[in-house]
């Protein structure tokens, strides 16, 4: 069984993805969205992208990446490599790397598909979305949103797919 690779990232004009290990604004339907997509799969994530979140996620396996050997987090997969959680998804049709910028560089050459929501407004930060090359990939549904509580916000839930 191939295991299908998405990348899933909230992401603002200038690719900010971050500040001070939180995300920069706030958006409870890009969080019920993120949620919808990931129930029930694997979620590879990096270590701080897993302290910012602060726990397991109910109902999904968070498998989290991290250099030091002998970390282990209750709940959670902890594996000092990327192939190393690659391989702990292996028995998920549908795996989700959900950050952070390290990890989103590592797997971009490997994601089937991206799911980003385009927050749109430059936003400050200090993680960022790799640049990848767009021509790459094909547009197959954009859905555009508006929110004014607990922020004003526009952003677009875009689902891109790797063009064969």
């Amino acid at each position: 069984m191939k295991t299908h690779i998405s990348i899933i990232v909230a992401i603002a004009r200038n690719r900010t993805i971050g500040v001070n290990n939180t995300l920069p604004w706030r958006c409870p339907a890009d969080l019920k969205h993120f949620k919808s997509l990931t129930m029930g799969h694997h979620m590879i994530m990096g270590r701080k992208t897993y302290e910012s979140i602060g726990k397991p996620l109910p109902g999904r396996t968070t498998v989290v990446v991290s250099r030091d050997h002998g970390l282990r987090i209750e709940g959670c997969i902890v594996t000092d490599s990327l192939p190393a959680a690659l391989s702990a998804c292996a028995n998920d049709a549908h795996l989700f790397i959900v950050g952070g910028a390290d990890i989103y560089a590592q797997t971009i050459q490997l994601a089937d598909t991206l799911f980003i929501t385009e927050v749109q407004k430059n936003v400050p930060g200090d993680a960022w979305f790799p640049e990848f090359d767009r021509t790459a990939w094909q547009e197959v549904s954009r859905e555009i949103h508006h929110q004014e509580i607990p922020e004003t916000l526009e952003f677009h839930f875009i689902e891109y797919q790797r063009k064969k």
